[in-house]
């Protein structure tokens, strides 16, 4: 069923952060290191550690680069201008996208850099990196979004087209690392909802190849307007949330809304790099989502509205006590010059960023021409990724939206125990206070194919275990 991930950002978020609590939570080393040692990427190498912040044991992930690629962005003297410090001659170029190894939380935008290897990467190379790497492809899908987001929100700081963004050597490489780290380990542990209520962050400025620039941080600042991240300025005098951490955080995130009850499955501390005076650890928890002991989703999937054959209508309290509104949108765009192959990647990425409901229409539109309507149900927080996908995967030049208002059942989703084994349902509340089990559909497939049995039997007989034991 996948696992429900909750992060407390209370200290900010980061690449190696994230990282490191996702290890601490049990993700496979062994499957991180084969994913790493196939990018395609030198000069660097990876510690996993154990350190003590604030007294609590917990997790240190570090990328630690060779000499050629070292920019020493843990220096704090630096960072903040502090007395003695002494300058470095900026190698000044628009657009480019400088994510440091060693800060606070492993990434931030970098000082300047005194050696002389100058290569860049701009996201088509990260691209042909992350795709060719042996990496699952969930995985690969995670972390092309992280740097989608990333590029977005640079080429929004710099005023340049996104294609002009270029991520410089000295951050490349630990950038590219710890994306791919955490997006292997999000999938390892085999995380399917992610709840992020806020990111907290810190004040003040910090010096990177640009000049002194505010904290938040620009990218930082266009990631959360685009991505609807909610931030809380911090007492605090630093960079708490880096770009990358954003980005991971905005790429991953289901729900920034926690269940009224859940039980805590395992925890994990992730330990920053730089000193600040809060404690400098990212906690990740695996939480099961309760009501009365058993296990559903916390916030409203998808829902068809109606009611079943044979329901009663009530009345309009009950009606609204068994129901709830909300606001989803609606995304159409007609396409006539685009394969099937094409379409059916582009459905698999519409329901990865975010849709509810994506379907295809055959339509015929001016000169006679056969194509297909594509629409997308979806969440406001999600229209910018999918428009993205839309607009990055198929030949449209124009997307239609309608915001709509809708009507959904509550329902849990449960484990129940049958003669065939194990099964995972939906139960919905109709409005008239009786409650009904839908098998989900993966669930009654894979107990068919176990006892050879027709997917309509199999349905059935989990409906009547259910109903044999409320």
């Amino acid at each position: 069923m996948g696992k429900t991930l909750y992060l407390e950002c209370y200290s900010g978020i980061s690449g190696d952060m994230t990282v490191a609590a996702l290890l601490d939570l049990g993700a496979d080393r062994r499957a991180l290191e084969t994913a790493l040692g196939s990018l395609g990427v030198e000069g660097f190498r990876t510690e996993i550690t154990r350190v003590k912040k604030s007294g609590l044991d917990a997790c240190d992930f570090a990328v630690i680069l060779d000499e050629a690629h070292e920019n020493h962005d843990h220096d704090m003297e630096y960072l903040h201008g502090h007395p003695g410090q002494a300058a470095v001659h900026s190698h000044h170029e628009p657009g480019h996208l400088h994510e440091g190894p060693h800060g606070h939380h492993g990434q931030g935008y970098s000082h300047d850099h005194p050696h002389g290897h100058h290569e860049h990467r701009g996201l088509r190379e990260i691209r042909e990196i992350l795709l060719s790497s042996d990496m699952t492809e969930r995985a690969k899908s995670i972390a092309l979004s992280v740097f989608e987001i990333l590029g977005k929100a640079e080429a929004k700081a710099h005023g340049v087209p996104v294609e002009q963004v270029h991520f410089h050597e000295v951050g490349a490489v630990d950038s590219i690392v710890d994306v791919a780290a955490a997006a292997v380990c999000l999938d390892s542990l085999d995380i399917t909802e992610v709840i992020v209520p806020e990111l907290w962050e810190g004040t003040g400025y910090i010096r990177c190849q640009h000049g002194v620039i505010p904290v938040p941080v620009p990218a930082v600042v266009n990631i959360a307007e685009q991505n609807h991240l909610k931030l809380k300025i911090s007492g605090v005098e630093g960079e708490l949330v880096t770009p990358t951490g954003a980005a991971i955080a905005a790429a991953v995130r289901t729900s920034d809304m926690l269940p009224e009850k859940f039980s805590i499955e395992k925890t994990g501390l992730g330990a920053g790099k730089r000193q600040y005076a809060c404690p400098g650890f990212l906690r990740a928890m695996i939480i099961r989502p309760e009501e009365g002991g058993r296990q559903r989703k916390s916030s409203v999937e998808s829902g068809q509205g109606g009611y079943p054959p044979g329901a009663v209508a009530p009345d309009s309290t009950e009606h609204e006590k068994q129901t709830d509104r909300d606001k989803i949108y609606r995304l159409e765009t007609d396409i006539d010059d685009c394969s099937g192959e094409i379409l059916g990647l582009v459905m698999d990425r519409l329901f990865k960023a975010g849709a509810r409901e994506a379907h295809y229409t055959p339509v015929f539109m001016k000169k006679n021409r056969p194509a297909y309507e594509l629409t997308v149900i979806c969440k406001e927080e999600d229209i910018s990724r999918i428009e993205d996908v839309i607009f990055g995967e198929t030949t449209t030049i124009g997307i239609r939206r309608t915001a709509m208002e809708r009507t959904v059942l509550k329902r849990e989703i449960e484990e129940i125990r049958t003669p065939l084994g194990t099964a995972v349902v939906k139960i919905c509340m109709l409005p008239d206070g009786r409650r009904v089990c839908y098998p989900e559909y993966e669930s009654a497939a894979a107990l068919a194919a176990e006892h050879g049995m027709s997917f309509r039997e199999t349905y059935t007989q989990i409906q009547d275990s259910w109903n044999r034991e409320r």
